[in-house]
């Protein structure tokens, strides 16, 4: 049997926590958060918003995975010198109250109403916080993603989807896998039901608190709608919109002659392009076409008495220069903005929200969409230290590679020191600039 000593010592095991509490207040969120949201509570003895969100955000940076988890790591938290983090009850609260009322849109079609809701401060916090961090560079031009996102959720105003369950459906915009806004929305809202408001509202407030310039736009068929397009087209430069396929527009196809023949992505496709005049009066748009034979199980190429048949796939765009394949190419990078939900699901809680009801549990997918954000800063700049980690490393290799390493405060010569016991040179660098 293994002899063991038990040693009532103050070590934790995730020094590497501390860092990222100094990088915290460096980027002076505290203070960001309470330009934004407010001073919380009259008497000055309450947890500010700013200590809320930093608990939140440290608990999930060491591993946690819903918000009891805080009270677990808090009081490793409070042995950094000074620091003084509120635990989950606290943070519950702190969160519930920053929700904002619904919006209630009645559809004129059903006679339904959905709810929406924008989370306007915490949106602008969102991009304020992008802004400090320096992940997007003012005046710059840039590419936003749009997509919607079934959250499951058996909460109590939850509704059911034709995902077949209960959940919300919130739209999210991203540049460049940074998450820039979100609305949410009731479980069964058509996705293209007052998406043009939900875009409006986002894209007006990234060039406005970002001082963007939005070049282009992508996203899926759900946001095929002329509303939609009317709203974009005056908001970027250019933009590729999956065009929703019917049976109409697939015979028009059959009877096309001048395709070619590209490789994308090391697969073949046949692609075309055509004039769409008759989506919006007075516009004229071009229609990237692609075509694939339909196969079998086997991979046999399936016919009918016209011949081969094919499975067509389309791409909008008011953009009638490049290629069809640079097109096609360019939209399919899309998918790595699709990544994020991936991302959020997994690493930041979005698969288990906490609350009962959907304006709450926006408020923790805003916050955990800044935490997002603030965790590609952190890998961004600790991996140019950390040879295992890459800016695309996920959350469980940052913590295995950074955060978990044994630590220790201790007082000596009148000053606060972290000791680190490890071997591993780079976290005195890391530490120490």
């Amino acid at each position: 049997m293994t002899k063991v000593a038990i040693k009532n010592e103050n070590i934790t095991s995730f020094g590497g926590i501390y860092h990222i509490m100094d990088v915290f207040s460096r980027l002076g969120f505290e203070k960001l958060t309470e330009s934004v949201l407010g001073r919380r509570g009259c008497s000055g003895k309450a947890f500010s918003h700013g200590s809320i969100l930093g608990s939140l955000f440290f608990s999930y940076l060491c591993g946690g995975d819903c918000l009891e988890d805080i009270n677990a790591l808090t009081g490793q938290f409070r042995q950094r010198p000074g620091t003084l983090l509120p635990g989950a009850d606290t943070v519950g609260r702190g969160l519930k109250e920053l929700a904002e009322e619904n919006i209630v849109y009645k559809s004129e079609t059903s006679g339904r109403s959905y709810s929406f809701n924008t989370a306007e401060k915490l949106n602008t916090l969102l991009l304020r916080m992008i802004r400090r961090m320096g992940l997007i560079k003012a005046g710059s031009h840039v590419d936003l993603d749009f997509d919607h996102q079934f959250v499951p959720a058996h909460k109590f105003d939850a509704k059911y989807s034709y995902k077949q369950d209960f959940g919300y459906f919130p739209g999210w915009a991203s540049i460049g896998g940074i998450i820039v806004g979100g609305e949410n929305r009731d479980g069964n809202t058509n996705v293209k039901f007052h998406q043009e408001d939900t875009l409006r509202r986002i894209m007006d407030r990234v060039t406005s608190e970002l001082g963007v310039v939005i070049e282009r736009f992508r996203a899926d068929c759900g946001s095929f709608s002329k509303e939609v397009i009317r709203t974009v087209e005056q908001r970027c430069n250019t933009f590729y919109i999956r065009a929703a396929s019917c049976g109409s527009r697939c015979e028009e196809f059959r009877q096309l002659e001048e395709w070619k023949s590209v490789e994308v992505g090391y697969e073949r496709y046949d692609v075309i392009s055509v004039s769409m005049d008759n989506l919006i009066e007075g516009k004229s748009y071009r229609l990237v076409v692609q075509r694939t034979p339909l196969k079998d199980k086997h991979g046999r190429e399936q016919t009918d008495m016209f011949g081969v048949i094919y499975t067509y796939r389309c791409i909008l765009t008011n953009n009638r220069t490049p290629t069809e394949k640079d097109i096609i190419t360019f939209y399919n990078e899309r998918g790595a903005s699709e990544k994020n939900f991936d991302i959020q699901n997994n690493d930041f809680g979005w698969s288990h929200l906490p609350f009962s009801f959907m304006d709450e549990n926006m408020v923790f997918m805003m916050v955990t969409a800044m935490l997002k954000n603030f965790y590609l800063y952190l890998v961004r700049h600790i991996s140019e230290k950390v040879k295992p980690l890459k800016k695309t490393s996920r959350l469980k290799a940052f913590i295995l590679h950074f955060v978990s390493v044994p630590a220790k405060w201790v007082r000596t010569g009148r000053r606060n020191v972290l000791n680190l016991y490890t071997n591993k040179a780079y976290y005195s660098d890391i530490f120490l600039e």
